[in-house]
């Protein structure tokens, strides 16, 4: 029989041994022409050592100095550290990374089940945050999340890295300011769902390597012998729908101007996990998860209003008449953009991003994908997921962030959690 406290103890020791006391740089070290001296950079702590965290520690922006780096499976951030060849500390576990006084702000990857309680532990600790999206895998636990961001006064933004990129900000402005005129509908990429997690007898259970603490890497969901496919299903990840979704969904929500709200009703079109799915906003604005794989923008939507239509992708956009998109074009450099997104790793460039983000932990002010903007946007995506699931038409209140009169929808707005790692009470 498992113990969750024999594997604690267990991961605590081997955590213990990575641990580093804080490298302390004078004042002035490493400054030279614009960029700042150690002291005067962010001074930054990373959780996960996994393929997205490892593409963010690359393209960290020079305002800002990486000093630890932390993950529940301790060889994989070791590893890391020792390809990039440098001094940082190394922690089994993200408390204490966050405990650290010197560290001002921290990145969390990792997967969507794991997020959230990471990031609120950090924003308790007084540190700023930039986390992945999805930003969460239930509704609720993005709910606290916000209170918690708001609660502490902290600079939180979500990884989607379009709400940096002029292309789209100009693109959305023009939707949002009734540019293509009265809008018929937004066509979505119908990005694919999922299915339920498996039963554990399903998969052949494996021993954990060394040095990995399994318990942490579950996180809030239920235990599962570790092994191939354990972590998958609705029980642990949303499926494209929340990946690829959390971009193209949330253009939709910032050109139709809807950051702070919600649609008020879903409905399936076609049945499954992966069925279309139409939702409406309360001024009857609707949106049509409808666009084939491969047949469409996957980190945008097509708008079709009176005017035109407007395709709106990841730093792109095309148009129908030709008229608008040159007429957009005039506000933005469409070749100097490109080379800035561009940067040998195409799409997965953030480096833009994170420094909205380091520029506003300076400033104090809200960076442009913050919290409340990636929290309605995952939810949307959530949305469509659930209606999918019930395979029925749904009320849903913006307000209150609850189907209207449907306990058994409202079961997976909210998700029961393991034992040691419930959300903290946040008012």
């Amino acid at each position: 029989m498992h113990s969750n406290r024999m594997e604690r103890r267990r991961f605590l020791a081997l955590g213990s041994a990575a641990f580093a006391l804080p490298t302390l740089i004078p004042r002035g070290v490493l400054a030279k022409g614009d960029r700042p001296g150690a002291n005067d950079r962010v001074i930054v702590g990373v959780v996960s050592a996994g393929h997205r965290a490892r593409l963010l520690m690359e393209q960290l922006p020079p305002s800002a100095q990486q000093v630890a780096l932390a993950d529940c499976n301790l060889p994989q951030a070791l590893e890391y550290r020792k390809k990039r060849g440098t001094k940082w500390d190394i922690y089994g576990s993200h408390h204490p990374l966050i405990a650290r006084r010197d560290i001002d702000a921290v990145i969390i990857a990792g997967q969507e089940y794991q997020r959230v309680l990471p990031c609120i532990h950090a924003v308790q600790a007084g540190k700023d945050v930039y986390a992945e999206k999805p930003l969460c895998l239930y509704i609720e636990e993005g709910r606290v999340l916000v209170r918690a961001v708001r609660k502490h006064k902290r600079v939180f933004q979500v990884g989607s890295q379009q709400r940096s990129m002029a292309m789209n900000r100009v693109a959305c402005e023009f939707v949002k300011n009734g540019g293509l005129g009265k809008l018929k509908y937004v066509s979505v990429m119908n990005y694919t769902g999922v299915g339920p997690t498996p039963p554990v007898d399903s998969y052949k259970a494996t021993p954990i390597p060394s040095g990995f603490n399994w318990d942490l890497h579950l996180n809030q969901s239920e235990w599962r012998p570790f092994g191939s496919g354990a972590t998958i299903g609705r029980n642990y990840v949303g499926g494209q729908m929340t990946n690829w979704g959390a971009h193209g969904v949330d253009q939709v929500q910032w050109a139709l101007g809807k950051d702070n709200t919600l649609p008020v009703e879903f409905e399936p079109v076609t049945p499954g996990v992966d069925g279309k799915v139409n939702a409406r906003y309360a001024d009857g604005s609707l949106v049509k998860f409808e666009i084939p794989k491969g047949k469409g923008p996957m980190g945008g939507a097509i708008f079709i209003g009176e005017k035109g239509k407007l395709e709106i992708n990841r730093n792109k956009f095309m148009s129908n008449p030709i008229d608008i998109r040159n007429q957009l074009l005039k506000q933005v450099n469409e070749t100097d953009e490109e080379a800035k997104w561009s940067d040998k790793i195409a799409l997965w460039q953030a480096r833009w991003h994170m420094q909205n983000w380091l520029d506003c932990i300076k400033t104090r002010e809200r960076p442009v994908a913050d919290v409340e903007i990636g929290h309605r946007s995952i939810a949307f995506c959530h949305l469509a997921n659930i209606t999918r699931w019930m395979g029925r038409k749904l009320k849903f209140d913006p307000e209150t962030e609850r189907f209207v009169d449907d306990d058994e929808a409202n079961a997976w707005n909210d998700r029961p959690r393991r034992k040691g790692y419930e959300l903290p009470e946040v008012s």
